[in-house]
C-alpha cells in the first residue's frame, strides 16, 4: 500500500462568531495544521494520532478521513492511519478544528489518488465536525477562511461564501491565550442566540467592509453573556490595537495591531495570565504538500 500525502492548513480567527445568527465572518492567520494520511488494506480502519497534543480527542481527523473514504464509495476498500501536528493551541477559539479537518480532507483525498473542488473538501470537513460534535454551527466561516486565507464572511446554515476580502499588510495579529481550555460544544448556544440583534449589526458592519470595528463589537457582545474578561480587549484597544475581542467562544483574545504598536500592545496583553502569540495574516490557500 503507497497511498499517502501530507496537506496543510492554517489557522483563523474570528470576525463573527455564527453561533447567534447562522451567519459568521473569519480571517486566516499563518498558524498551521499539517495532517500526514496513509492508506492500509483494512478496511474502514481509522487510526489517528495528534502528535502535537497527544491527549486531545482524534475523532474529528477520524471522521473527516472516513467521509472521504464514504464519498469516494471506498470505506470497503482501504482503511486510514492519520498523524496530524499543530502550532494552534487546541480548544481556545483559534480554529484547531477547522485547520485539521481540511488538511486531513485535502490529504486524505490526495492520498487516494483523487481530486476534489476546494468547496467539496471544505464541506466534507464541515460534515465530519458535525459528526464529531465538535461545532455548533458547523463553522464554515473558520474553514473558509482557515482553507482560503483572506476574510471569508459567509452564510454557514447554507454553507455558502457571501463575500471574500483580501488582507492588508501593514497588520499583525497578538493573541491572549489563556491556560484553560473551552470546547465549543458546550456553549450555552440558547443564551448566545438570543444576542442576534446585536450581532446583525456587527455582521452588518462586517458586509461593509468595515471588518475591524465588526470584530471588536462582536467580542464585547459575546464576552459580556458569556460572563468572559473584556478589559483584555479593552486594554488591547488603549494600548493601540484597530481591533480587539474574544476569538470564537473564547477564551483566547485576538488583537490587530499596526506594526508601530506591537510591543505596546503586546506589553498590555502580558500584563494577563496566559500566553501572546504574535502571528502575521495569512492569504494562502490549503495544500497539498
Amino acid at each position: 500500500m503507497t497511498g499517502k500525502a501530507v496537506a496543510i492548513a492554517h489557522g483563523a480567527a474570528t470576525i463573527i462568531n455564527a453561533i447567534a445568527l447562522g451567519k459568521g465572518a473569519a480571517f486566516g492567520v499563518d498558524l498551521w495544521t499539517r495532517s500526514e494520511v496513509q492508506l492500509t488494506d483494512e478496511p474502514s480502519v481509522i487510526r489517528a494520532e495528534i502528535v502535537s497534543d497527544p491527549k486531545e480527542s482524534t475523532l474529528l481527523i477520524e471522521k473527516t478521513a472516513a467521509r472521504v473514504l464514504r464519498h469516494f464509495g471506498l470505506e470497503k476498500r482501504f482503511g486510514v492511519k492519520i498523524k496530524t501536528l499543530s502550532n494552534i493551541p487546541i480548544a481556545r477559539g483559534l480554529k484547531s478544528s477547522s485547520a485539521a479537518a481540511n488538511a486531513t480532507a485535502l490529504a486524505t483525498t490526495a492520498a487516494l489518488g483523487k481530486t476534489l473542488g476546494d468547496l467539496e473538501i471544505i464541506k466534507l470537513g464541515v460534515e465530519a465536525a458535525f459528526d464529531a460534535k465538535v461545532t455548533v454551527t458547523g463553522a464554515f466561516d473558520d474553514a473558509c477562511a482557515s482553507f482560503f486565507g483572506g476574510i471569508a464572511i459567509t452564510d454557514n446554515s447554507k454553507r455558502e461564501i457571501i463575500k471574500q476580502l483580501h488582507l492588508p499588510k501593514d497588520l499583525t495579529v497578538l493573541f491572549h491565550v489563556p491556560p484553560q481550555k473551552s470546547y465549543t460544544i458546550n456553549s450555552n448556544v440558547d443564551r448566545l442566540r438570543t444576542l442576534k440583534p446585536l450581532v446583525e449589526i456587527a455582521f452588518e458592519q462586517a458586509l461593509e467592509g468595515k471588518v475591524w470595528e465588526a470584530l471588536t463589537l462582536n467580542g464585547l457582545i459575546y464576552s459580556s453573556a458569556s460572563k468572559l474578561n473584556t478589559t483584555i480587549a479593552i486594554d488591547a484597544l488603549a494600548a493601540g490595537a484597530v481591533a480587539a475581542g474574544l476569538c470564537g467562544k473564547g477564551p483566547a483574545v485576538t488583537a490587530v495591531v499596526p506594526i508601530d504598536k506591537v510591543d505596546l500592545v503586546e506589553a498590555a496583553l502580558q500584563r494577563y495570565e496566559g500566553e501572546v502569540l504574535r502571528v502575521q495574516l495569512n492569504c494562502e490557500k490549503a495544500k497539498v504538500l
